[in-house]
């Protein structure tokens, strides 16, 4: 080396290593990689004498010195507690295993036996030809054959005698070292100990049986089921080339094709094959055109739609625009049983915390945050659309501080129980019930704008975002407001074109600024077009949920546009996947979930321990504080069923036609008024004390038989209705403290 230094112009420099490390002050230097110095951090510092960074662009060794990003250990090995769930797993695995082989130990024992005498004729058809000299019978067959031809020859006679002597010789002792082997075998093993028998007699079946086993015959069962599907690298090239993604040989040797990258896999992933892979440069396919195909990749890998799994790795998780993550499961992820909301058995839950939704494909669990976000969810009738819905609602149930709006357009048993929680509940579609839905409305409206002005009006200490928070929340008694609204298509059906659009109008302004004072907005409809929904509504909405339909144009209404190319397609479902949602939580996030089961049951449970976590806190208002059935609960005394249902139809009026009633009873609770006549309704009700002050009841000139709600309150102990009547229910003439 020289003392001098030499730069080559505009191309670098190069340095002699014993001068610079002379010329290098005596301080540590970290080899560690720092995050990028501010501007000032970069400025030259003249009063100290500070230390040149190794991965300095002008640093000629700054690539090799520089300490990678990547960890040390691998994921599992970088805590405690991962170390010992792994290896609780693997206790368990074994546990499982020698369970499972021991309960067989019988049957292991008679196939060993058969494979040990099938191994016991291979091996005499296989010692045979030596036993035989069937080495020297080549000879004796040959000198046989030239003897006979001539006769005279008297020194190929000898010869033939000779041969045939010789394969005697060899047979009688061959076959004598056999019959003596076996029988000092078999003596050796009458005469030994129990114990050493049973370890010869497992030193000969062992290798028989191993000589007697075949392809198709294994000693033992197989512990895991068999894998159906299988997937190779090259399979997934040629899926990707018949789908038209990678480009086709044309007379191209195999080689010389282009191929994916696969950064991780294929690999055994649970019950599937997991592998991401990168498309060729060059070829102008991205991860996006991948899973536009994911109907036909399934094709060529013989699978169903269903069972293939992709999305794209974005660039946090190492990603780029054509890495695609794909998972393809050995049969449908879907089928299997549902799992019990872990809602059901919870004393309580905050609204702030993700709801618990269900599982993905995988079996990972999906929860999904509800503060500052709108819902809806659609797909076609019977498919668990109500059901999913409920999951949301539910999770409000158990947070007292948080105070439910509720309308349910059909006006069956599905959401009947919100009437012990509910501050507002309207049911049925009918002309009272449309009116007190745009009465709901505006109430939330007025409320809202309350909640802003108070907002604006205080510090920023207290309200840093002009948002809701926990300490607004109990300072001022102001719960979050959880607008859940079911069959939404009915009640637009039911208006005409003017008051649709009012109603649409209010709908979306609690969804666009509710969020911000504490509404969550919750809808849900079974015919998400034009008129049902109307579009300026559903694209506002944040989080999109959507059962099975029929194409892939009424899946995008629901889940937005675009998104079936992306993957997230509900007209992939079948009509086995009851209780199976496509879930949008953002423009890139999508998820088929298998819902987590509440059951009508667990869901009027619910609603029953709500009412007593409200009445602690002292948050039952409104229509529930005038809950009839529970104030009569309360009091001890009984009121007849039919007398609490008939005056919960009739919530939204003060007087209607029996026959109306009688309607309302059977949308209601079929299995309890479905063989009903206006008779027995008559009768019922004399029987719960109700007088009727006149039979004959005129609405809009139509004079049929019917009840007046004084009468059937008339009918309720007088205690009941005073102290129904003393909760005032209007949360918007509450100033807070």
């Amino acid at each position: 080396m020289t003392d001098t230094v030499t730069r080559a112009p505009d191309v670098g420099s190069v340095h002699h290593l014993d001068d610079y490390r002379a010329a290098r002050p005596q301080s540590p230097v970290s080899l560690i990689k720092t995050p990028p110095p501010t501007e000032r951090e970069t400025a030259p510092d003249t009063d100290t004498g500070g230390v040149e960074a190794v991965d300095a662009p002008g640093n000629p060794l700054a690539d090799w010195l520089t300490v990678p990003d990547t960890p040390v250990l691998p994921v599992w090995a970088r805590s405690s507690a991962s170390i010992l769930a792994n290896v609780a797993a693997l206790g368990r695995l074994t546990w499982w295993h020698t369970r499972f082989h021991a309960i067989r130990t019988p049957k292991y024992l008679v196939k060993a036996v058969l494979l040990a005498a099938r191994g016991f004729f291979r091996a005499c058809v296989g010692l045979w030809p030596t036993l035989s000299a069937q080495d020297h019978s080549a000879a004796v067959k040959a000198l046989k054959a030239q003897s006979k031809a001539r006769p005279e020859d008297v020194e190929l006679a000898a010869r033939l005698q000779i041969a045939h002597a010789q394969r005697t010789q060899a047979r009688r002792w061959r076959f004598g070292a056999a019959a003596t082997a076996v029988a000092a075998a078999a003596i050796g093993i009458v005469l030994a100990p129990p114990l050493l028998q049973a370890g010869a007699a497992a030193a000969v079946v062992t290798p028989l049986a191993y000589l007697g086993r075949g392809k198709e015959t294994h000693l033992l069962d197989q512990a895991a089921p068999p894998i159906r599907v299988d997937m190779s690298a090259q399979q997934l090239n040629d899926a990707l080339r018949a789908a038209g993604l990678l480009k086709s040989g044309s007379g191209k040797d195999e080689k010389d094709l282009p191929k994916v990258s696969c950064t991780m896999g294929p690999v055994r992933d649970g019950r599937g094959w997991a592998v991401i892979f990168d498309m060729p440069r060059g070829g102008g396919k991205t991860a996006s055109d991948v899973l536009a195909k994911r109907e036909v990749i399934a094709q060529e890998l013989g699978v169903d739609e269903i069972q293939v799994i992709m999305s794209r790795v974005r660039a946090a998780k190492g990603g780029n625009a054509g890495r695609v993550s794909m998972w393809v499961a050995d049969d449908d992820p879907y089928l299997a049983d549902p799992t019990p909301s872990p809602l059901a058995t919870m004393e309580k839950f905050s609204i702030w915390d993700p709801v618990p939704f269900g599982a993905d494909a995988r079996g990972n669990r999906v929860s999904v945050p509800v503060i500052w976000q709108s819902m809806f969810f659609g797909g076609l009738p019977r498919r668990g659309k109500t059901f999913t819905q409920r999951l949301m609602t539910a999770a409000g149930l158990l947070d007292p501080w948080v105070r439910h709006y509720v309308a349910d357009f059909k006006g069956g048993q599905d959401w009947m129980g919100m009437r012990h929680v509910a501050h507002r509940l309207v049911l049925g579609a009918e002309e009272d019930a449309i009116t007190a839905f745009k009465e709901m409305l505006a109430e939330l409206l007025a409320e809202m704008e309350r909640r802003f002005a108070l907002f604006r009006g205080l510090p920023t200490s207290i309200c840093p975002e002009g948002k809701l928070t926990p300490q607004i929340i109990e300072k001022y008694r102001m719960p979050f407001i959880f607008l859940t609204v079911d069959e939404l298509q009915e009640a637009f059906l039911a208006m005409d074109d003017k008051d649709r659009e009012a109603v649409v109008d209010d709908l979306g302004r609690i969804a666009r600024r509710g969020p911000a004072a504490g509404f969550i907005s919750n809808y849900a409809s079974q015919r998400p077009d034009a008129k049902s929904v109307p579009t300026k509504l559903r694209e506002i909405i944040t989080i999109r949920c959507c059962t099975q339909v029929t194409d892939k144009t009424s899946s995008d209404m629901v889940l937005g546009a675009g998104k079936a190319a992306m993957g997230a397609d509900a007209s992939l479902l079948s009509e086995e996947h009851k209780g199976v949602t496509v879930l949008v939580t953002g423009p890139a996030s999508y998820a088929t979930v298998k819902n987590d089961l509440l059951t009508t049951a667990e869901f009027n449970a619910l609603c029953l321990k709500g009412r007593t976590l409200r009445e602690a806190v002292g948050q039952i208002t409104g229509d529930a504080a005038g809950d009839v059935a529970a104030g009569a609960g309360r009091a001890g005394v009984s009121i007849a069923p039919v007398l609490s249902d008939v005056l919960d139809v009739m919530r939204h009026s003060d007087r209607m036609h029996s026959v109306d009633l009688l309607a309302r009873l059977v949308n209601a609770d079929e299995d309890r008024y479905g063989d009903w006549d206006l008779d027995k309704l008559a009768a019922e009700l004399d029987a719960a004390g109700v007088k009727r002050t006149t039979k004959q009841i005129n609405i809009k000139g139509k004079n049929l038989a019917g009840y007046r709600r004084a009468d059937l309150e008339a009918a309720v102990p007088e205690e009941l209705l005073l102290a129904a009547r003393a909760v005032d229910p209007s949360p918007s003439t509450h100033t807070p403290a």
